[in-house]
């Protein structure tokens, strides 16, 4: 997900108006929703609200009617559930950034940088 995430950044840094940062940071964002892809720092908020849902009897009952599942499922939301989560999320977030945006771009963009460069130097 955080290929769509670091995408919308750079497209939104690119747009020149508000309308258009607007809609080049909807598609990809919406994209990552739609796909159901996670996200480190959304998890960072959605795991600690389920786990604090999980004390409330009112919250289970609804879950376990909405949703189908058992009161050990809701249980087993714990620290140790979430670190396994955050690793592997964290993870892929940093090398699908990294990987597929970040070197890609680095490596179109190298020659133009550095003969800016150059020529801030020598001005």
């Amino acid at each position: 997900c955080n290929i769509l995430v670091c995408i919308a950044i750079l497209m939104a840094a690119a747009a020149t108006d508000i309308v258009g940062k607007v809609w080049a940071i909807f598609f990809p964002i919406m994209a990552f929703v739609v796909g159901g892809f996670e996200h480190c720092v959304a998890n960072m908020f959605y795991i600690p609200v389920g786990m604090m849902a999980a004390q409330n009897p009112a919250y289970v009952a609804k879950a376990q009617e909405a949703y189908g599942l058992t009161a050990e499922q809701i249980q087993g939301l714990t620290v140790l559930h979430s670190l396994n989560n955050f690793i592997p999320v964290t993870i892929g977030n940093i090398l699908g950034g990294m990987v597929f945006v970040g070197i890609p771009c680095y490596f179109i963009y190298k020659k133009k940088w550095q003969k800016w460069h150059e020529e801030s130097k020598n001005a």
